[in-house]
């Protein structure tokens, strides 16, 4: 990832997940100069999923393999892509500008594409042991536990998934489950349920995590009894949820009453010239696919905007 020394752009897209990387190769197949900018990995959810079954033409691959053929096409259409946090955006002489932590940008047109950010637990112990036994990405983090005995707290796909992957490192696998049953994939739970050390804890919630230096247990609650359950690690995996409060609160972007962009298939927001692209939006379906999907309408409607102007 490079950082960028250009100030001005045709097309600024916030986020390098697979709706940015592809509002960047779309943008430039167009003839507009784009500029991604990206916080933490580019690829987003994506480079850090152990493994992609669902992506066409890719029977099986790496969520890091994949991310890093969008990044290197998006590279090789021309786009620039930088390494920094937008603090905040708004509305120009110009267009747009985008501040980030490193630089002030300008753009004409722009692209929210900040996908969701991961929902945290909020019990006791939590922000104290992050890094030291609670962890948000299986992938990034089971090595750490092999032979060792962790939880799984969630009971969607990817608490499922994340519990299918990390049973293969480590010892034992507790699934916590706050409802009465998982709302994951048939197909998921059947496997979950068919590996030896798996187990499914249901009507079960995560009171506090506990240790000295690292996690060394967990206190849940069951029909209102307490009780402690020893583990080594604890991985969230509760869900997701939007991030766009600094695009709203600077009139850019009208939200739902969830917190995502009130945007539709044609991607267009409240604001002229600004688009909302993958999961950041509202929609039915958050897939890889569905986002690159939206970075490609985004584009073309930014460049079509831009036609206009």
């Amino acid at each position: 990832m490079e950082n960028s020394k250009e100030k001005f752009y045709d097309v600024i897209i916030v986020g390098g997940g697979p709706a940015g990387l592809t509002a960047a190769i779309y943008s430039q197949r167009a003839g507009l100069s784009s500029l991604v900018v990206e916080s933490g990995a580019v690829g987003g959810q994506v480079a850090i999923s152990s493994l992609i079954e669902n992506y066409p033409s890719n029977e099986k691959i790496s969520g890091w393999e994949l991310a890093e053929s969008m990044r290197r096409h998006a590279v090789s259409c021309g786009a620039k892509i930088m390494s920094a946090s937008v603090v905040g955006a708004s509305k120009s002489d110009h267009g747009f500008e985008v501040q980030t932590n490193k630089d002030k940008l300008h753009a004409r047109a722009l692209i929210i594409a900040n996908g969701v950010k991961r929902r945290l637990l909020g019990c006791d112990g939590e922000a104290e042991f992050t890094g030291k036994g609670v962890s948000y990405c299986a992938t990034c983090d089971g090595m750490f536990f092999r032979n060792k005995t962790v939880a799984v707290v969630g009971g969607g796909d990817t608490a499922a998934q994340d519990a299918i992957y990390l049973s293969n490192i480590c010892e034992k696998v507790s699934i916590i489950v706050r409802k009465s049953a998982m709302r994951c994939k048939k197909s998921l739970l059947d496997a979950c349920n068919r590996i030896s050390n798996i187990d499914i804890l249901y009507n079960t919630e995560v009171l506090s995590v506990n240790g000295d230096i690292r996690v060394k247990n967990i206190t849940l609650t069951c029909g209102g009894e307490n009780s402690n359950l020893d583990v080594d690690g604890v991985f969230v995996a509760i869900g997701l949820s939007p991030d766009n409060s600094r695009f709203a609160d600077a009139g850019l972007v009208a939200l739902d009453r969830d917190g995502y962009i009130d945007a539709g298939e044609d991607c267009i927001t409240s604001t002229v010239g600004v688009f909302a692209a993958g999961d950041t939006r509202r929609k039915k379906l958050r897939q890889i696919v569905t986002a690159a999907a939206d970075g490609a309408v985004a584009a073309e409607q930014a460049a079509k905007f831009l036609s206009e102007q």
